[in-house]
């Protein structure tokens, strides 16, 4: 009997409608045994870089293209002993659960309206002493002077906009563009006032329109970005880049608003790919695991992208013969209705 390999999982988990489990997949294949299948997955090492490279062939990039940065939760709040798992909050859960924690790195093409996992690193402080601030900071350091990738802006959430990492980003040449929360200090006034919150910020007609220049408290002393004010019905946000040429608000607005990409990338690898479904308890099997199922979002992106379709028209047409050999010779039939 042959040994599986990562073409072997990563199948599977494409194939696969519902369940995700090692068990289910050596009662489905004849070639591997479940043990066989557990001893694979927990003596291979996979890497982000195996995303990468699987990535890199088919990436179109453009000097214009957008790094998005942002963090997603694993959710195994009702499992007990799953490695990597810890208590942290999950904004999908709108409260803390018991889960794994993702960073993720996403490149967008603006012009072509399409996007690609590039990175992602697993947030697990015990083991590798690294916050999710020093995770993004390694990303884009390894974009920048290892991978040379194409780009020019760094989108990400609040809690990413803080002084190491957008100084960082500065120090790599690019620019950031991104909202900040209500009630960071800044300065509008040459130093002529104290620092106050953002939201408490007076703007004229011209600035609403064009933004205006702030120091943001904690700063080097003469460091200055540019603020936008970008209201609708529901919140105002406060959107803030180091480009200080720019001086359209619909303009920051329009590129913050690229930002759900990476929300959508997260929304498809938890329905799509089984990425929340692994049952095993070893780390370095949950570590593969995670790998194998952005792999596989990797895949099912690329075929939308050559067919046309979504994602979910991409996996869920896999059934349609299935489902019409089914209507037409049932293996159970209905004999009362």
């Amino acid at each position: 009997m042959s040994k599986p390999t990562r073409l072997d999982y990563c199948q599977y988990l494409l194939s696969t409608p519902i369940n995700y489990t090692l068990t289910h997949f050596a009662d489905h294949c004849e070639e591997f045994s479940h043990d066989k299948i557990n001893r694979y997955l927990g003596g291979v090492q996979l890497r982000p870089r195996h995303v990468w490279q699987a990535v890199k062939p088919h990436l179109e990039q453009t000097p214009d293209g957008y790094i998005i940065f942002d963090d997603t939760v694993v959710d195994k709040r009702y499992a007990q002993k799953i490695g990597l798992a810890k208590k942290q909050y999950s904004g999908n859960a709108h409260g803390t659960i018991n889960g794994i924690g993702i960073v993720t790195c996403v490149y967008v093409n603006p012009v072509l309206d399409r996007f690609w996992l590039i990175d992602y690193r697993i947030y697990d402080l015990h083991s590798d002493g690294k916050t999710k601030l020093d995770h993004v900071q390694d990303m884009l350091s390894v974009l920048v002077n290892s991978r040379n990738v194409a780009f020019s802006t760094v989108l990400m959430d609040t809690w990413y906009a803080t002084k190491s990492v957008m100084l960082h980003i500065e120090s790599l040449e690019k620019f950031y563009c991104c909202p900040m929360k209500s009630n960071r200090q800044v300065d509008d006034s040459n130093a002529t006032r104290p620092y106050q919150r953002i939201d408490a910020l007076v703007w004229s007609a011209s600035e609403l329109q064009t933004g205006k220049r702030i120091k943001i408290r904690g700063f080097p002393k003469h460091h200055k970005v540019k603020v936008f004010r970008v209201a609708s019905d529901r919140r105002t946000d406060y959107v803030v880049t180091n480009d200080l040429s720019q001086s359209d608000t619909s303009v920051a607005q329009t590129a913050c608003a690229w930002r759900w990409k990476i929300e959508q990338f997260h929304r498809e690898t938890k329905q799509l790919t089984g990425l929340e479904k692994c049952q095993c308890r070893l780390p370095r099997i949950v570590r593969n695991h995670i790998a194998c199922a952005f792999l596989v979002w990797v895949r099912l992106m690329r075929q939308a992208y050559e067919t046309g379709q979504t994602l979910y028209q991409v996996k869920h047409g896999m059934f349609s013969e299935y489902l019409r050999q089914q209507l037409k010779t049932p293996s159970i039939k209905m004999d009362f209705a």
